[in-house]
């Protein structure tokens, strides 16, 4: 369900209150438990909440790339021998990926080599 909320601030221009964003969500989930989600998405740093008039608007720290790359880098970093993950990561990717990574890797910000 935090992956839902993350989707519903980007959607929202990158922020918005626990009502825009319930109202999101279609009635999937209960007010309260949206409340719940954004707060502790607060305490794992991954939102922040700004106090306006009498309610709160809440804002994704990342875009989706940059949460994407953060916990990437998360994983990496528990991973113990980096050398091994990365090397297991990169054994893994599709040839596609494989270009994709070494265009960047080479300076092409695109990645298309």
């Amino acid at each position: 369900m935090e992956a839902e909320v993350l989707a519903a601030l980007w959607a929202a221009d990158g922020s918005a209150t626990a009502v825009v964003v319930h109202e999101r969500l279609d009635g999937d989930a209960a007010y309260t438990t949206v409340l719940t989600i954004l707060t502790r998405l607060c305490d794992k740093g991954l939102v922040t909440r700004q106090r306006r008039g009498r309610s709160h608007v809440y804002a994704p720290v990342h875009d989706q790339p940059g949460l994407a790359a953060a916990g990437m880098h998360s994983l990496l970093d528990e991973g113990g021998d980096r050398a091994a993950v990365l090397a297991r990561f990169v054994s893994d990717l599709s040839a596609e990926d494989e270009r994709l990574l070494e265009g960047l890797l080479h300076g092409d910000a695109s990645g298309q080599g």
